[in-house]
């Protein structure tokens, strides 16, 4: 049985203001996988992770043309429920994010702003968000806690936990592990390999060796175009394009 994309992107240019910073994109990220996107600096991959859940919006000028689908669903259709997108979009950034707010109150936030009420489900919920992170062994018993407390790499599996809360189908995490140390790094990288087995996830990342270790898929973004897109594995060991093969191996970037 084939396996069908969860996101399509076709033929898609994003600008700001006269900028064009995605030229004709086209791309297949499947359902239960997990994509990264590699790329120099400034080659447009949080700009693309972004559109996925009208994050860019929030910036003056940004407008995109061609196809982007969640689900078969136009993300950028004038129907479209924003808010409700990116309830079924979660969102992780570089840096930690934990609001100044205790640990429980960080992963009931989007379940209250959903105007959720039940106490019982959302302490199910929040209990079960922490054990989906793997966060809930090491916080189970200090709940209360300011969670700007919590060491970095729990800051971010906070973070993850938030996302999860609300039961997204699709994650979006942009360098999830580049402020972290690498023992924390590695928890995030286990929690993403677990995650996929309920969860589409896209991942931009600087690191390659990360992307080789975590990722079904690859897509390699350079000046706004997609120069290749394959499995992982045959991205980094067998390359259809030079340019792919250069910036793997360290040429530039």
């Amino acid at each position: 049985m084939p396996l069908k994309p969860k996101i399509i992107i076709r033929d898609f240019d994003f600008y700001y203001g006269t900028a064009r910073v995605l030229k004709r994109v086209s791309v297949d990220m499947l359902e239960k996988h997990v994509t990264s996107i590699i790329g120099p600096s400034g080659c447009g991959k949080s700009t693309l992770l972004r559109c996925l859940n009208r994050m860019n919006d929030l910036i003056p000028g940004a407008r995109a043309q061609g196809k982007a689908e969640i689900g078969g669903e136009d993300v950028f259709s004038p129907e479209i429920d924003v808010v409700a997108l990116r309830k079924r979009v979660g969102m992780v950034f570089q840096k930690p994010n934990p609001f100044p707010k205790s640990i429980f109150d960080n992963v009931a936030y989007g379940l209250r702003v959903n105007d959720v009420k039940d106490r019982f489900f959302i302490e199910k919920r929040v209990e079960e968000s922490l054990k989906a992170a793997a966060l809930w062994g090491e916080v189970k018993d200090r709940l209360k806690d300011n969670a700007l407390n919590l060491s970095g790499g729990q800051q971010q599996r906070l973070c993850v936990a938030r996302a999860l809360a609300v039961e997204p189908e699709i994650i979006l995490m942009d360098e999830p592990a580049s402020a972290l140390d690498p023992i924390a790094t590695a928890k995030i990288e286990e929690l993403i390999v677990e995650l996929k087995a309920k969860y589409t996830i896209v991942i931009v990342t600087h690191n390659m060796q990360q992307a080789a270790r975590i990722s079904d898929h690859t897509a390699f973004l350079m000046q706004g175009e997609l120069i290749e897109f394959g499995k992982t594995a045959e991205i980094f060991t067998k390359p259809k394009q030079k340019l792919t093969e250069d910036y793997i191996t360290g040429r530039f970037g």
